[in-house]
C-alpha cells in the first residue's frame, strides 16, 4: 500500500464560490426585444418547435435576470403568450 503525499496550508477563511457570469446574447432574447418594440399589448408565440412550458420558463428566467416586470409570460392550451403589463 502506498502513502499519499500531501501538504496542509493554514488559511483564515474559505474563498467565496465563483458563479459563472450570466451569458448575454441568449437565443430567447430576440423574442423579448421584438415584443417590447412592437405596439402589441398581447401576442401568442407561434412557429417554434420548442415545448411551450420550456419556452415560457426560459423567457421568464431571462426576464427575471433583467429585473423586467413589464412583460408577463404565460402558457394556455400549450401556447405561449406575452403580455405587456
Amino acid at each position: 500500500m502506498s502513502d499519499i503525499d500531501f501538504k496542509m496550508q493554514p488559511v483564515e477563511e474559505k474563498p467565496e464560490k465563483r458563479k459563472p457570469p450570466y451569458r448575454t446574447g441568449s437565443k430567447y432574447e430576440p423574442i423579448i426585444t421584438a415584443f417590447q418594440r412592437s405596439n402589441h399589448k398581447l401576442v401568442r408565440l407561434d412557429g417554434t418547435e420548442i415545448e411551450a412550458n420550456y419556452l415560457a420558463g426560459q423567457l421568464k428566467k431571462l426576464l427575471a435576470s433583467k429585473a423586467n416586470d413589464a412583460v408577463k409570460v404565460s402558457v394556455r392550451n400549450k401556447k405561449v403568450y406575452l403580455e405587456k403589463v
